[in-house]
């Protein structure tokens, strides 16, 4: 059995999405781990699977290239917004796609795919994190020492961690110990954020079960509301990633949470199950 897919990419956070609406195998879990392997498979970061919805246009389901289901992801959402235009599966203004985090609408502006990620969350156990309140600039406790971490969910969890030289931080090494910590039930993606000044900012990514990328839109999200809240910018915030800038705006009026960024299409190909 062959399964269509077109390999795409958010400023390098790459995918393959996989139009289910009249073949769906199964075993996606499975499926995701030996599609994502970059020397055995196609290589990706998130399947993304398009599917029928009774609740908004269309449904988008995401799995890890470890097999595991994500809530939410900004670059694959920008990139199915352009899969759904660009094959005219949709030819609305106004895109609303259902995912495990609720509902998320689409606009579109040339090139440039506009999200309304809806409004952050910042109590700690609606996260989740093993705490009360909110989390800012919390000192998590580590085998020596600890790092002062700023939570927030856009849909999925995120620990943000502000730090002089992101560039040479090690991202590879202290990622997986703050994913897998005890203060995450469901685990966490991890950001790691220098300040630049006039309203940017540097972030690297180390994403739950997909490792480093060279990008992250929640994760853009979740710094800019981090940002905001501990003073280190205002609203308007570029985030500049390994893959290049997301625009991101914290709305004061609405609580909603807006991303501006590209989305691009590699290739369509045909996988053998």
């Amino acid at each position: 059995m062959k399964l269509n897919f077109t390999k795409m990419h958010g400023l390098g956070n790459d995918f393959a999405l996989v139009d289910c609406r009249n073949v769906d195998p199964g075993g996606w879990n499975e499926l995701a781990r030996k599609m994502g392997d970059r020397r055995l498979g196609v290589g990706f970061d998130q399947l993304l699977l398009l599917r029928e919805s009774s609740v908004a246009d269309y449904m988008m389901e995401i799995f890890n290239s470890d097999g595991s289901r994500v809530e939410m992801c900004g670059n694959g959402i920008r990139c199915f917004a352009k899969y759904l235009r660009d094959n005219g599966i949709f030819t609305g203004d106004i895109l609303k796609v259902e995912t495990m985090a609720g509902i998320q609408i689409c606009t579109f502006d040339g090139e440039m795919v506009v999200v309304d990620m809806g409004e952050p969350i910042l109590e700690g156990r609606q996260i989740p994190v093993n705490a009360d309140g909110k989390v800012r600039e919390y000192p998590l406790p580590l085998e020596e020492g600890s790092i002062n971490i700023t939570c927030v969910s856009m849909g999925n969890p995120h620990a943000v961690i502000f730090v002089d030289d992101a560039e040479s931080y090690p991202v590879e090494e202290v990622g997986p110990v703050v994913e897998n910590h005890s203060f995450f039930p469901n685990r966490t993606n991890v950001e790691f954020v220098q300040s630049l000044g006039e309203g940017r900012v540097r972030m690297r990514v180390w994403e739950r079960g997909a490792g480093v990328t060279m990008a992250c839109g929640t994760g853009a999200c979740a710094t800019a509301v981090a940002s905001f809240w501990t003073g280190r910018t205002e609203r308007d915030v570029e985030v500049v990633l390994d893959g290049g800038s997301l625009f991101i705006r914290w709305d004061r009026d609405s609580n909603h949470v807006f991303m501006t960024g590209p989305a691009a299409t590699v290739y369509s190909g045909e996988y053998l199950l």
